[in-house]
């Protein structure tokens, strides 16, 4: 079984007898329909609907949760928590330099197999599983997770998009289960629920590929000299990009070819997505 072991991760938990109410007032993910031995994606969002801190989250064995995000960003999220933590009865802790293994595919014989580990359930076609703890193991493969992650279309903050500049239907979060629209109120409910509501979603994650090594991540994407997007994390002739799929549509519809750098590439949705291109791309970039 293949795995990577991610060091730059960290942990944040949440228990006592508030901690479910308290998250669920506050976050994009709906807690309700969290499962034991899942890790769900989630946003913590700025009042006008962008994402301030992203993470996946999971039930612990004590009904509390813990919530993985990257080590960078733990500090500034936990002090936002506890911000908005008020008179709720939660505590709130964060876990240094947490060890974070990820293994995929179906060899449950593999080294790294453990019963305690969480299904990751942005990954639609392969199972991925997460661990936290342990020691390093030999064998890890970081590029192999990084392909995996391009070749599904999973993008995360730091490598694909900056946090405080995207929404979550930019990053897919409505696909992946990190957004709901039927739970109650949370930060920033009001500007996400009507991007849903009303399909004014334009930017959308994409998969490129090229004939030859793609540039830089954060290289900018052009048609025609003007700008559709940018790469985020980059693998040899894959990556990720998060592109207006209205220009990507009318740049497809006329012929034009999509520039990074010099590269020319293609860029498509994800096999699992169910978000397509606009039917008329002139008409939408005009709205």
């Amino acid at each position: 079984m293949p795995f990577a072991q991610l060091k730059d991760r960290a942990l944040i938990s949440v228990s006592g007898p508030d901690a479910e109410h308290f998250l669920q007032n506050i976050l994009t993910t709906d807690l309700d329909a969290l499962g034991p031995g899942q890790a769900k994606p989630g946003a913590l969002l700025a009042p006008q609907g962008k994402i301030l801190f992203d993470f996946l989250i999971s039930r612990t064995i004590d009904n509390g949760f813990q919530l993985e995000c990257r080590a960078d960003i733990a500090d500034d999220f936990m002090r936002r928590l506890m911000l908005y933590r008020l008179r709720a009865k939660a505590d709130i802790a964060k876990q240094d330099q947490t060890l974070v293994t990820v293994a995929w595919g179906d060899d449950s014989s593999g080294s790294v197999s453990d019963s305690t580990a969480l299904a990751d359930t942005r990954f639609r076609d392969v199972a991925v599983r997460r661990s936290y703890g342990g020691e390093p193991k030999e064998g890890a493969d970081p590029e192999a997770w990084q392909a995996l992650r391009i070749a599904n279309g999973i993008a995360e903050s730091g490598s694909d998009y900056q946090l405080g500049d995207a929404f979550p239907h930019d990053v897919l979060l409505d696909e992946t289960g990190g957004v709901d629209f039927k739970k109650g109120c949370y930060i920033g409910q009001e500007v996400v629920s009507r991007m849903q509501h009303r399909g004014t979603a334009r930017r959308r994650v994409l998969i490129a590929s090229a004939e030859s090594p793609l540039p830089a991540s954060g290289t900018e994407l052009t048609v025609a000299g003007r700008p559709v997007g940018t790469l985020g994390s980059v693998g040899g002739r894959t990556g990720l990009a998060i592109a207006r799929i209205d220009r990507v549509k009318a740049a497809l519809d006329s012929g034009e070819g999509i520039i990074a750098s010099e590269t020319p590439l293609t860029l498509a949705i994800p096999a699992w997505a169910k978000f397509t291109f606009p039917q008329d791309a002139a008409s939408a970039e005009e709205a």
